[in-house]
């Protein structure tokens, strides 16, 4: 059942729903409003992810000794896989990972992703390039906005609602953003609305924030030709996104557990229930 409504809109802005009218599918301005609506208010998708997966880990030794950071087990089964898992829940099947140091262990287990019920491309980083690095490898391969996920944290984050809003925003850049008691490991986050006014990565000073990188971001292509050639890393970008009032940030309160030293991978393995 419809209810009816009264809206007033500017006369120019009327003019572009009379435009849509076209006497067949919409009749009436009426039909067209409806259909801007059930556009604008439509869940977006996805169509590929880009998941940070070639550092050394070197402060989870000696566990990565033998294993790259993203193969680390928690409860029997990679942190890479849970990724997987929510990206699959997210409807995102076409998968890039960045692979470098012992990325044959990623290939070995993951293959090209057909058994886990995802399409995996791979590219290798010959030589170090950094997370900013990294992702400029891939430009050529991406044709739309992007989920970039960094490969040594567990979420029970629905990748969707990032996206969505992402494109709603018609944002440029947009990260998530998670509450943490200790900035100081991480990239502090100041928000002004929806945008990230100030970004700096692992403070040395008592931050007035709480707010924290939680390392998933959309990127639209236009941006990924902003990044530098060569090495380079993604807290750098982030920052001068920032100062150019590109980066948008999206808050979420669920469980969001990062494994990139040995503290905080004990941490993961006692609290991680999924």
């Amino acid at each position: 059942m419809k209810s009816r409504v009264t809206i007033t809109l500017a006369p120019k802005l009327l003019g572009e729903v009379d435009k849509l009218i076209d006497g067949e599918e919409i009749t009436n301005r009426s039909n067209a409003i409806e259909k801007i609506l059930k556009e604008y208010f439509r869940p977006s998708a996805a169509k590929m992810a880009f998941i940070l997966a070639g550092g050394k880990g070197v402060r989870l030794r000696p566990l990565t000794y033998e294993l790259p950071k993203p193969m680390v087990t928690i409860k029997g089964k990679p942190i890479l896989g849970y990724i997987i898992d929510r990206l699959k829940e997210s409807e995102i099947t076409d998968i890039i990972i960045s692979i470098g140091y012992l990325g044959n262990r990623v290939k070995e287990y993951f293959g090209d992703g057909s058994k886990f019920g995802v399409n995996i491309t791979y590219l290798e980083e010959k030589t170090a390039l950094g997370t900013s690095g990294a992702l400029k490898q891939a430009q050529h391969l991406i044709r739309d906005d992007i989920v970039v996920i960094n490969g040594d944290q567990l979420f029970d984050f629905d990748i969707s609602k990032i996206y969505n809003f992402h494109k709603r925003q018609k944002a440029l850049a947009t990260m998530a953003v998670t509450a943490w008691e200790d900035v100081s490991q991480f990239g502090a986050v100041e928000m002004d609305g929806n945008e990230i006014v100030n970004f700096i990565e692992k403070p040395k000073t008592d931050q007035k924030t709480h707010l924290i990188n939680a390392g998933i971001y959309v990127f639209n292509p236009l941006v990924l030709s902003l990044l530098p050639n060569g090495p380079s890393a993604l807290p750098d970008f982030l920052a001068k996104l920032t100062q150019r009032r590109k980066l948008n940030g999206f808050i979420y309160s669920g469980k969001w557990l990062p494994c990139d030293n040995l503290q905080l991978y004990e941490r993961a393995l006692k609290e991680w229930n999924q």
